[in-house]
């Protein structure tokens, strides 16, 4: 569940290359995290969320620019649905 979503997003990041300590860390918390029953130790829950947050937002502070398109890539991308879809639909 969270080390799921923990996982995925570190992926995004790309930070696993460049800081495997601390991805590792932030995975080993997410899974801690899942192992604790809800409603079960809430402090500690409250605890390891807290340092899990904290890595988090320390990983995406280092993670490497991502080349984004901007609002005419967006715009063409968005063309290019409309003319697959219509395609797919007349044919």
């Amino acid at each position: 569940m969270i080390a799921d979503s923990v996982e995925d997003e570190l992926d995004q990041l790309g930070v696993i290359a460049s800081s495997p300590g601390l991805a590792a860390v932030a995975l080993s918390l997410a899974r801690s995290l899942d192992a604790i029953e809800v409603g079960d130790a809430p402090a500690s829950r409250a605890v390891v969320a807290r340092e899990l947050h904290a890595l988090m937002v320390r990983l995406r502070a280092l993670a490497p620019v991502q080349e984004q398109g901007d609002t005419v890539d967006d715009i063409a991308h968005q063309r290019e649905k409309r003319r697959a879809e219509a395609k797919r639909k007349s044919g």
